[in-house]
């Protein structure tokens, strides 16, 4: 193996001794070449200076493996430079356990070597067991984190160093073997993942799969040599794809990707039996993204595609960077090959994510390929005090958000661990609560997130007052789990007075830290997370005290939701059974509902011209009102039955031959019945400030009806007597005015067809 080989050189390099004063010692002369091969133009001289200064600190302090303690750094400084890591991170790689190993300080460091590799150097460096105790590890993750949330390459580093250790752990007893591993597991190799340095998460979770599962590796890695004693079909298969590519006039480098141990186990575990072409994956590299798209279109052409393997990950990123389109095609044997189809740019970022786009503090990402300065401005120099860091990604950003919250170490540990457990990231797009519409900003979350986790991610501790959500123009649950490129609207309750609050019920449902630690706070609190939540929104109705509303908001469009009042501990703890108790408590004209009320305004009778004296009735599965456009239907007893034009009842009678009767609107009288269907979020108090909005418009409520609550909605439906049909829009506008409302409509009944 090409690394071991390369490690063995730099350990015999390193008992060599000292160089001449000018020229790179023979143990870093390698690391110097692979550099220069990815920076031609790159200046070595910090990576001698910073060579010496460890190689002389780290003198006689050897490792358990018994090979000098300098061809640890050397052998992390290779990792990177192979990556096509810069200088700074290579110079900051050698001396990034100089600190926390031997007399040189922080300040030696910086004044040598400038802010940025002391930075990297802090960053890496573990915190003493002996200032921390037990919560050592833990906290030295939480500052590393930090760091890596102003400099990825803090990371970088550490990945690097884990993967040589690793390489090494065999050294150690079996207890600390199982120990690194599970942390390398649950923590190290999901960063890898989610910075998309592939290269290193590919071997470390082989050499984690071998400490941990040795019998399932041993017989992984047995399937993976008997399938080399036989000829590999992907070779004839790779020909014929060059072949069809040449003629196509596409130029394009066709090779063979085994793949690692772990991905073969996994692949068994999803298949139960693997065939010859499963063990390797065709790799098709090119060098403009249109090309990409030329390759599938003659792959898809000229094999079998397998529609269902089709990914494009180049017109819809990863989050950890990676960019490819996947594809599945069979021969006429049946053969089937997975073809990854990339640039080789997209390559490279696939293979080393962050590392291959070089200073993050650089006014621009350059190609990797292009000279390092090796020393730009620090961290955070910008100037307007935030820098802005293209290999910042959401998932770093939340967790930093989070982590600020969570004191305990070993709750950041747990949390930490459970965060990095979501295998996947996806995007909705959400908008700021009030907005007219759902586009919004751009939102990563993990897979698996709610709207309650969005609302978090979002808005912070103002999410204590979220009690509805939209969904791709949908009203759904708080807990509806979201989907990648969902559009999202949250929509909160007054910010006057104290929120509602969390319901307890809504850990069940979150996935990120930050959701739940906001949430057990909020419950933690004296008073709050003891008593049931259905009791203490019915004890808030039950003092009978009258609540002072909020100003309502201006009007949205039609059909948006209006903030609900603040009165609810949480909205779908059974609001039909607050507003029954409203109507009880809350004086004589909240009274209306649930009983018949005399008419106080003479009917606006709708007439049949030519027919005087007909006897005419409203539709009921329309309730046409003054002013609408309005048809008759003769029906038994000599009676005319009224619809607005526009019901479906008219186009299905008329449909059926039924003779249609014209029907004007009687000018003597005033006042029309109406009946008008509320839509909310379930709360306390509703039902008294509906019937109250009603009132204010000078309408009498004949009769009213309240649905059972849905998914946190509640349906009110109100038949109203109004003294003049002009007035419709102005009750309209009112009732949608009330806190928790999000539309008023009129209300029609569905018809059975026949």
């Amino acid at each position: 193996m090409s690394a071991v080989r390369s490690l063995r050189k730099l350990s015999r390099a390193a008992l060599l001794g000292a160089t001449p004063r000018d020229s790179l010692p023979d143990a870093i002369e390698h690391v110097a070449k692979v550099h220069r091969a990815h920076h031609p133009r790159a200046d070595l001289r910090p990576l001698r200076r910073a060579y010496m200064l460890a190689e002389s600190s780290h003198r006689g302090q050897m490792r358990k493996s018994g090979e000098p303690y300098i061809t640890h750094p050397l052998a992390v400084t290779l990792l990177l430079a192979q990556l096509g890591a810069e200088t700074t991170t290579l110079t900051a790689s050698l001396l990034h356990d100089t600190v926390e190993d031997t007399a040189v300080t922080l300040e030696q460091v910086r004044r040598e070597f400038g802010d940025q590799v002391c930075y990297l150097v802090d960053g890496v460096t573990k915190l003493e067991k002996v200032d921390h105790g037990s919560a050592a590890e833990p906290e030295t993750f939480r500052k590393m984190l930090v760091a890596t949330g102003n400099d990825v390459r803090v990371m970088s580093i550490k990945l690097a160093d884990r993967l040589h250790n690793m390489r090494t752990l065999g050294v150690m007893r079996r207890e600390k073997q199982v120990r690194i591993a599970q942390v390398t597991r649950d923590v190290l190799i999901p960063l890898a993942e989610r910075l998309g340095v592939q290269a290193l998460k590919s071997e470390l979770e082989d050499l984690v799969f071998a400490v941990l599962h040795p019998e399932e590796h041993a017989q992984t890695r047995e399937l993976i040599r008997e399938r080399h004693t036989r000829p590999d079909p992907l070779t004839a298969f790779a020909s014929r794809v060059r072949r069809t590519l040449r003629e196509a006039g596409i130029t394009a480098q066709v090779l063979i990707r085994p793949r690692h141990t772990v991905s073969v186990h996994r692949l068994r575990l999803k298949r139960g039996q693997l065939g010859d072409c499963d063990f390797a994956r065709l790799l098709v590299l090119v060098d403009e993204d249109a090309d990409c798209y030329a390759v599938l279109g003659e792959l898809h052409t000229c094999f079998a595609p397998l529609v269902s393997e089709f990914k494009d990950f180049i017109a819809a990123p990863k989050f950890n960077l990676y960019q490819s389109l996947h594809t599945a095609i069979a021969d006429e044997n049946g053969e089937v090959a997975e073809v990854l189809v990339r640039t080789r740019r997209m390559h490279r970022v696939a293979e080393t994510g962050v590392i291959a786009l070089g200073d993050p503090h650089a006014a621009e990402v350059a190609d990797p390929a292009e000279p390092d300065g090796g020393g730009a401005a620090p961290p955070n120099a910008d100037g307007a005090g935030e820098r802005t860091d293209p290999t910042r990604p959401g998932w770093l950003s939340r967790l930093l958000e989070w982590q600020s919250h969570a004191s305990d170490p070993n709750t950041f540990w747990r949390e930490l661990r459970d965060e990095l457990a979501q295998d996947l990231e996806i995007t909705v797009y959400c908008a700021a609560p009030g907005g007219a519409g759902p586009a919004g900003g751009a939102l990563p979350l993990p897979a698996g997130a709610t709207c309650v986790d969005a609302a978090y991610a979002r808005l912070g501790e103002a999410a204590h007052r979220c009690i509805g959500a939209r969904v791709n123009g949908r009203l759904v649950a708080l807990t509806t789990v979201l989907r990648d490129g969902d559009a999202l609207q949250l929509f909160l309750e007054p910010g006057h007075g104290s929120p509602s609050g969390p319901s307890p019920e809504w850990l069940e449902h979150v996935r990120t830290p930050a959701a739940r630690l906001a949430i057990r706070e909020w419950l933690a609190a004296p008073g709050r997370g003891d008593a049931d939540p259905q009791e203490s929104a019915a004890a808030t109705d039950r003092d009978g005290a009258p609540r002072e509303h909020a100003p309502a908001a201006a009007e949205p469009p039609r059909g948006e939701p209006r903030p609900p009042h603040r009165g609810a501990r949480h909205p779908e703890h059974r609001p039909a059974r607050h507003t029954a108790q409203d109507a009880r408590q809350n004086g004589a004209h909240r009274t209306a509902a649930h009983r018949e009320q005399p008419v106080q305004y003479g009917e606006n009778i709708p007439v049949v011209p030519g027919h005087p004296g007909t006897p005419v009735r409203l539709a009921r599965c329309c309730t046409p009102v003054p002013t609408d456009a309005v048809t008759g239907f003769p029906v038994r007893g000599g009676a005319v039955t009224v619809h607005r034009e526009s019901c479906r009842s008219v186009a299905r009678m008329a449909s059926a031959g039924r003779l249609t009767l014209p029907v004007r609107w009687e000018q003597g009288d005033v006042g029309c019945r109406v009946t008008l269907r509320a839509e909310a979020f379930g709360r306390p108090h509703l039902l008294a400030d509906l019937t109250e909005a009603i009132a204010a418009e000078g309408a009498a409520v004949v009769s009213a009806d309240v649905e059972p609550p849905r998914e946190q909605r509640v349906r009110h439906t109100y038949t109203l007597q109004l003294p003049d049909a002009a007035g419709l829009p102005a009750l309209l506008r009112a009732m949608r005015q009330v806190p928790g409302v999000y539309d008023v409509t009129r209300s029609v009944r569905r018809t059975a067809a026949n």
